[in-house]
């Protein structure tokens, strides 16, 4: 294997084989799939070890049991059970176009980390998609989407696949890069150099303070939010508390004042 794919999963099996099945028909096959498991249910287990004979990409499923939202702990797990020098993250809601991982192999940089971005659809469009419309890559076409209700917006652009127009976006968008959790990609030597996710952080921003530790430590980050798409499916954020939000806000704030590259709360503890 040349790379891993990384993403989390709680509790939502139908977005996660819809996920799965996105990679499944990847244009580059050479890698594997990590699932991060935050204490799913059985019928998740049962989802995966399915697929797990359907697919021909191989799954690691890397569990730990339920103990509230804990995305940062299981992706320090999924981290140290990868077994390539190359680790591309994304979400178990987000479904990967298939020239997906093909991109993230051909950006890859080293002294960098990618950062790409998603599009997001409203939760009829993304209940309607199939397995078949993943598999022949419909759902990935601006007109059939427009045709089951998309709005147009300029946001419509990421379905562009045109290498220069994609590359001169990527050029001018005001957007920072940052390491974005549904579609980021870095070296598993630069991740363990700052410790991985700070496992203090639970929902808000605990992906961003990854990236900015990382460019503390001299990794720097390269746009690729007009190259590789995702869609994300829509769902509820019941754990999205004011709370977390707060006390990551004052992480992040730390990670900044203090020019942090290592957390104490990471992989190694």
């Amino acid at each position: 294997m040349e790379m891993s794919v990384i993403f989390s999963t709680y509790n939502s099996e139908e977005w996660l084989e819809k996920v799965i099945i996105g990679f499944s028909v990847q244009t580059f096959k050479n890698f594997e799939i990590i699932i991060a498991d935050d204490g799913s249910r059985d019928t998740t287990k049962a989802l995966i070890d399915r697929l797990k004979i359907e697919i021909d990409i191989p799954i690691i499923h890397v569990w730990h049991a339920d103990n509230g939202f804990q995305k940062s702990q299981i992706l320090n797990k999924a981290i140290v059970a990868s077994t390539t020098d190359y680790l591309v993250f994304t979400d178990g809601d987000c479904i990967p176009r298939n020239d997906f991982v093909e991109l993230h192999k051909k950006f890859r940089k080293k002294g960098h980390f990618l950062s790409g971005g998603y599009f997001k659809l409203p939760m009829d469009i993304s209940k309607l998609i199939s397995n078949e419309d993943i598999k022949t890559q419909k759902c990935f076409n601006l007109n059939w989407l427009k045709s089951k209700g998309l709005t147009s917006n300029f946001k419509n652009i990421k379905f562009n696949k045109t290498k220069w127009i994609s590359s001169f976006l990527n050029t001018i968008t005001p957007t920072k890069p940052s390491w974005n959790g549904h579609n980021a990609s870095g070296w598993k030597s630069d991740l363990l150099a700052i410790n991985g996710f700070d496992e203090r952080m639970q929902y808000g921003g605990q992906d961003r303070e990854l990236g900015e530790r990382l460019v503390n430590f001299g990794i720097k980050p390269i746009q690729i939010r007009y190259s590789t798409l995702c869609l994300h499916l829509d769902h509820p954020r019941g754990y999205a508390t004011r709370e977390s939000i707060n006390k990551n806000k004052k992480i992040r704030q730390e990670t900044k004042e203090q020019n942090k590259k290592w957390t104490d709360f990471g992989i190694n503890k």
